[in-house]
């Protein structure tokens, strides 16, 4: 990979991780774009997905500084209830971790598994537009959650974000059109979504430098850093955004455009 190709990919990822039209899946269009081979590990895209987040920890940094100051009194109140959560959300990409990562690792080396999963993205997108629609949804009658999401909630978006490793199929798309559907305000999708995967990505990110997996990746440490830091700036500006169009804006729209990228790749891929 030269160091113009890795600039590249990560703008890339910095600019999708935070939309929904799945990172990972424009990371493997982008390689084959470029023609850039596989390196046969996942080193620089956990790098660029790590870089992601630190630019997610630094738009939050004032809500996650809240947290840990509420987690620390050691009594059980809204931040605790709400990091107890998170905590849920990441049981099945952990489970998906463990037992499934050279499965996973696989699927990046198909460009037709990203086609079929940017299809998958564009109907929940479509989906959880129709159930977050007010004029489509019913009185509310039950009970207002904690935090304003339950903890079945907190674990059927965890389960979206565990099908979301595969490629094509967006993380914070699925994990945002899951709790629409199942009834979690946008407001609260919205911070909840990008603040669930900054321990899974990280903690992946840790395992792969004390494992040794850097310092043995295909890949020279001058891309990988190229990359980083451009997945950083570029997320930096992404992550604003999409806090802003998922409050806000409607969803199909991207919907649309999954849907195109999907078409063209079964046509020319």
């Amino acid at each position: 990979m030269e160091w113009f190709e890795a600039i590249i990919l990560g703008i890339v990822q910095g600019l999708t991780e935070f939309l929904p039209v799945s990172s990972s899946g424009h990371l493997v269009i982008g390689r084959e774009i470029l023609g850039v081979e596989e390196s046969g590990d996942l080193v620089f895209e956990v790098a660029v997905h790590a870089a992601t987040v630190l630019s997610t920890i630094v738009v939050f940094r004032h809500q996650i500084w809240n947290l840990l100051k509420g987690l620390f009194r050691f009594k059980y109140n809204d931040e605790t209830d709400y990091i107890l959560k998170i905590c849920v959300s990441m049981i099945p990409v952990f489970i998906i971790g463990v037992f499934f990562k050279s499965f996973v690792e696989g699927l990046f080396e198909s460009l037709f598994v990203v086609g079929v999963a940017l299809l998958m993205t564009a109907f929940l997108l479509f989906l959880s537009d129709m159930a977050s629609n007010p004029r489509r949804q019913a009185p509310v009658s039950g009970r207002e959650y904690r935090n304003g999401i339950s903890y079945w909630q907190a674990l059927a978006v965890g389960i979206g974000q565990a099908f979301a490793v595969i490629p094509g199929l967006s993380r914070s798309g699925t994990t945002i059109s899951v709790g629409l559907i199942c009834g979690v305000k946008r407001e609260v999708m919205a911070q909840f979504s990008f603040l669930m995967v900054l321990v899974p990505i990280l903690g992946e990110a840790f395992l792969q430098v004390v494992g040794g997996e850097m310092s043995g990746s295909t890949i020279g440490a001058l891309p990988i850093v190229l990359g980083f830091v451009s997945a950083f700036l570029s997320g930096l500006f992404a992550c604003n955004v999409m806090i802003a169009l998922v409050k806000k804006a409607r969803l199909t729209w991207f919907a649309l455009y999954c849907a195109v990228v999907s078409l063209l790749i079964f046509i020319f891929g």
